[in-house]
């Protein structure tokens, strides 16, 4: 068994100078750092007092999913010899909150791939491989709510 370790710094940079002294006295900014890579400004989804124009953790969460599995579909498509030439994904996540047993919480997610492939590629196979990609994939493993692929995959003009 191999195992794999991740760290990351997540650093709130919200306190407006009164720290939590109340729900509006801060933002919910934040910023996700790591050695040798670009900072990635964070924070609430507007709904929960955030800013709109930073990530936040149920975005990240969605686009963990997509590219997850896209990385595991595209490895699965090159050594099957399905060669891909363009991936593009429009995931779509749904959350509900407040239910009477349990807080917050995603209940599904759609990965939306749309691909083109190579005249010479078996189409047939192209959309197989979604499902074994989906098996490997590490987040959707690590999920607990269904993660569906409805994948329309088409051929290259000559």
């Amino acid at each position: 068994m191999k195992e794999h370790e991740y760290s990351v710094t997540v650093n709130w940079v919200g306190n407006t100078g009164k720290g939590t002294a109340s729900y509006d006295a801060y933002t919910r900014d934040f910023t996700v750092d790591m050695p040798g890579k670009r900072t990635l400004l964070g924070s609430a989804d507007p709904a929960f007092r955030g800013d709109q124009h930073r990530w936040n953790p149920e975005d990240m969460l969605l686009a963990s999913l997509s590219a997850c599995h896209k990385l595991w579909y595209l490895h699965l498509c090159a050594v099957n010899q399905v060669n891909v030439l363009e991936y593009l994904d429009q995931p779509h996540g749904r959350m509900v909150e407040g239910s009477s047993t349990r807080k917050g919480h995603f209940t599904q997610v759609v990965l939306r791939p749309r691909i083109v492939v190579s005249q010479a590629s078996d189409i047939d196979l192209a959309m197989h491989l979604h499902e074994q990609a989906h098996h490997e994939c590490f987040i959707a493993n690590s999920v607990n709510f269904p993660v569906t692929c409805e994948a329309v995959i088409t051929c290259a003009t000559p």
